[in-house]
């Protein structure tokens, strides 16, 4: 394992890298992936570069790469995003950027661990969300966490073509210690 952070059963969460832009830049400009993303425009090499050295110096994100434990390879990046720290809340996100990968419940294992993590050492009160409608396989790995749907906002999007609806989704700490039970 390179660096490892935070460390489940098949995944771990690491640090990201410079060296890791090329790859994160690929992900992020698949088309089967940035349907499921806020991000709507390409991701030049340099822009992820940005992204990845800014975010690591950010007083308000924290920003992993997801690596396979068998062969160390990046398949994407979770993390925390707009933490306010007034008010104990946090904006999740995640993407697995190899579709190869999609559906081996990596996205649920990366999301427990960023969740824990968020509440157990960050004592954050609440972890929030947004989820597209046309995104189930999502859907299902936020629940399999412990997060529970808020609301709809209708038509909030617009992806392939079409507008589609935006789930709202969070998980307090309260319920996350019931969760975590389990």
């Amino acid at each position: 394992m390179q660096t490892p952070y935070l460390v489940g059963e098949r995944v771990y969460l690491r640090p990201l890298e410079r060296d890791d832009a090329p790859v994160l830049q690929r992900h992020l400009n698949h088309p089967d992936v940035v349907r499921t993303l806020q991000a709507w425009r390409p991701v030049s090499l340099a822009a992820e570069t940005d992204f990845i050295e800014s975010t690591s110096r950010s007083e308000t994100d924290v920003v992993l790469g997801i690596a396979l434990k068998d062969d160390d390879r990046l398949i994407g990046s979770t993390g925390l995003h707009g933490i306010d720290w007034r008010n104990r809340v946090a904006e999740f996100g995640i993407q697995i950027g190899d579709p190869m990968e999609w559906g081996k419940g990596y996205g649920t294992e990366a999301t427990r661990l960023v969740t824990r993590y968020g509440f157990g050492t960050l004592n954050l009160n609440r972890i929030g969300l947004r989820v597209y409608d046309h995104n189930p396989a999502g859907i299902r790995a936020y629940e399999k966490a412990g997060y529970q749907r808020e609301g709809v906002m209708r038509q909030g999007v617009w992806r392939d073509g079409a507008y589609h609806d935006v789930i709202v989704m969070a998980i307090l700490a309260s319920e996350w210690k019931d969760v975590a039970a389990k």
